[in-house]
């Protein structure tokens, strides 16, 4: 009888196992990790970009290891893993912002070569299901944008030019580009140029009386030069200095000078812009904008804004080795909030250095003054669903900026690998660099110089952002930020102080334990601790 009632309570175990094991497998399975989409962004000229989609991995504990090498090259190094991101929360209700990031991993491989075919090797895993999954991608960097070789040379001279001119010859850009004429002639476009054509501007300045119905510049009565042809990234359109002496396109107060929204693949090289409210109107959002823009060795100077695109369908724009001077108070750091200045609030003459949204973009070696914001991805808001129309894989690097009357480098709006790494920032009134969103990251602040933000903070990480890291930095300011963020990673960065009597030099506002800061410096003001830590214990360390 004691044998028959063991049996009958060994077997009511048994079913009762049975019946939990869908619910057992279920709770194992949301702490497995299950592979997804595998994602190459576009690469830039020495970043690449990667994503992988998951469901799963409640427990956050699987990873992506990453490894490359050069196609010709036998040896593996290794990278920065892949950020988990996922269930971060990022908005401000002021807009009715409200967006959670999506379970995926998301990273960068940084500094490789130009030109060059990498073979990159990813590798899931995941020890609540034991997975292990690899994938390989082969990527090819980008080459600086060149003329084509073989490309006809179209010249265009002053309208005083009284020195010989070099066949086929113009008397205006306008000309040149559609073959158009003046007055109402100017819309007609009967021998545009074809790709691959290189015109040649020489030395002089060319502006414009727009109120001179025919004036012999070939100015439209708004004073703004609409180019729209679709060339191919082998056969660029270039518009370039001749080399012959200065190149001078003055506005005379227009609003836009060159609007390119329509354009694919042109170059612009070795030109002075001046007197316009905006030097290149390059996209606006929902509506259109240019691809593969490439501006290098330009000169914008009392300018609103030097280059703005807005359209997330913009990709690939090179903008290198240019000087962007703006209008704003040359001798006074105000900030645009400062009411209490004997000058009152600053007023904006003028507005952004350069402005992107969309894939891609290369901004580097710039140096750019007196503006509101220096350079920033536009605050475009939730990103769009398609892939090809996020804000993913822009590159911000050696750059210069002084005198802002806010912030230096904005990562607002970006989505995945927006990489911002060794820029020198000096004074700014308001704030240093800023996230305000990023929309999952990571975003990269690395190797980063910013020197006196004597009012605001040195990193404005406002409207919940998600997914930073912030490596390697310099700063020369306070950072008193209350407002939290998550999924940040801060790692050998000094922190210094400005000598403001009881102002904290840094603090870190977390909102997610995953968080991380570790390895800092930190030279703090007189009657502060070193850093405050504002989140989960809102307790000041020393």
């Amino acid at each position: 009888m004691i044998k028959s009632l063991l049996y009958g309570i060994l077997n009511k175990s048994y079913l009762i196992l049975l019946l939990l094991f869908p619910l057992f497998q279920f709770l194992y399975s949301q702490d497995g990790v299950k592979p997804g989409e595998f994602i190459t962004e576009p690469s830039t000229l020495t970043n690449l970009g990667f994503e992988w989609y998951i469901t799963g991995d409640d427990n956050r504990n699987a990873t992506v290891s990453v490894e490359y090498r050069a196609a010709d090259s036998k040896e593996w190094k290794e990278s920065i893993p892949l950020l988990r991101i996922g269930d971060e929360k990022v908005g401000r209700e002021t807009e009715h912002l409200e967006y959670t990031t999506p379970r995926m991993f998301a990273g960068s491989i940084l500094d490789v070569n130009p030109g060059t075919e990498y073979e990159c090797r990813f590798t899931l895993k995941d020890s609540d299901n034991g997975i292990k999954e690899t994938k390989i991608a082969k990527v090819t960097t980008r080459f600086v944008p060149e003329a084509y070789n073989e490309g006809r040379i179209l010249h265009v001279y002053p309208a005083k030019w009284d020195g010989e001119k070099k066949e086929p010859n113009f008397t205006t850009l306008q000309g040149a580009y559609y073959g158009s004429g003046t007055g109402d002639w100017s819309v007609v476009r009967e021998r545009t140029i074809q790709p691959g054509d290189i015109i040649e501007i020489h030395a002089g300045l060319y502006e414009a009386d727009r109120s001179d119905y025919v004036n012999p510049e070939g100015v439209p009565f708004d004073g703004t030069y609409f180019l729209t042809v679709k060339a191919t990234p082998e056969k660029p359109v270039v518009i370039r200095s001749a080399g012959d002496g200065e190149v001078i396109f003055d506005g005379a107060g227009c609003h836009v000078l060159f609007d390119v929204s329509a354009t694919e693949n042109h170059i612009f090289e070795g030109i002075t812009i001046r007197n316009t409210d905006l030097a290149f109107y390059a996209g606006n959002k929902h509506i259109t904008g240019a691809k593969n823009l490439t501006i290098r060795n330009c000169r914008m100077e009392e300018v609103g804004q030097g280059i703005i695109t807005e359209y997330a369908g913009s990709t690939n724009f090179y903008i290198a080795d240019n000087v962007i001077i703006g209008r704003d108070d040359r001798y006074r750091l105000l900030g645009w909030a400062n009411s209490r200045s004997l000058y009152g609030a600053n007023k904006m003459y003028s507005y952004i250095g350069i402005k992107v949204y969309g894939s891609g973009h290369v901004i580097c070696h710039n140096s750019i003054a007196y503006f509101h914001d220096a350079i920033t991805v536009s605050t475009y808001g939730t990103p769009e669903k398609e892939q090809e129309l996020k804000a993913v894989s822009i590159d911000i690097y050696n750059n210069d900026m002084h005198l802002m009357a806010d912030d230096f480098i904005e990562a607002d709006g970006g989505v995945h690998n927006i990489r911002i790494m060794r820029n020198r920032g000096v004074n700014a009134a308001q704030c240093g660099l800023s996230a305000q969103p990023v929309f999952g990251g990571p975003a990269y602040f690395i190797r980063n110089v910013i020197y006196h933000v004597p009012v605001g903070v040195v990193l404005k990480f406002m409207a919940k952002p998600a997914g930073l890291y912030v490596l390697h930095n310099t700063f020369i300011a306070e950072n008193g930020n209350g407002q939290t963020f998550s999924n940040s990673h801060f790692f050998n960065n000094l922190f210094m102080g400005t000598g403001a009597n009881g102002r904290p030099v840094a603090a870190f506002p977390f909102a997610t334990s995953y968080s991380t800061s570790d390895y800092n410096g930190y030279c703090p003001n007189p009657g502060e601790t070193r850093y405050r830590w504002v989140s989960p214990g809102k307790r000041d360390l020393k």
